[in-house]
């Protein structure tokens, strides 16, 4: 593949994984939520604030985790990737959480901007998964779920 195609391949996951062209991004999607609002349900959506934080914290991490390393062992489904409780257990938890989010999308970004990433490849230790593809599915992820929050903060009445 061309050098150019390359990095212009690469440019757009790392857009894809950042940006909110289509949708609210990761930034706009969390700011601004008060505190009591974290843990709050909103009648018929089945998951808080907090849950769906986590939830994306914990697929993204392992999706990352399972992209670069051999012995990396997957949380159990769905158990391990949702947390126990619906509300954050303090505000430290929460700010933990968001800023664990932001590391381990940048090391994605990493990850695909890399020269030494082979976007194409198979996963060494996968079935036949590539780098190109855990991308995508961490973006699709993160953009399904965000639209979860925006929708539960409308709910909440918490959305601008």
């Amino acid at each position: 593949m061309p050098q150019d195609h390359n990095r212009a391949i690469r440019d757009q996951l790392v857009w894809l994984l950042k940006s909110g062209d289509a949708h609210a991004d990761f930034e706009a999607a969390l700011r601004g939520i008060p505190p009591k609002m974290r843990g709050a349900r909103a009648k018929g959506i089945p998951h808080t604030l907090w849950q769906l934080l986590e939830h994306m914290r914990i697929a993204q991490w392992d999706i990352l985790e399972f992209s670069r390393d051999a012995t990396h062992v997957s949380p159990k489904w769905p158990e391990g990737c949702w947390p126990e409780s619906a509300a954050p257990p303090s505000a430290a938890a929460w700010t933990k959480s968001v800023r664990a989010f932001r590391s381990d999308l940048n090391a994605m970004c990493d990850l695909v901007t890399s020269s030494s990433t082979d976007l194409f490849a198979p996963i060494p230790h996968g079935s036949g998964q590539t780098i190109l593809r855990e991308t995508m599915l961490v973006a699709d992820h993160n953009a399904y779920h965000l639209g979860e929050i925006v929708l539960l903060r409308r709910a909440l009445g918490c959305w601008k």
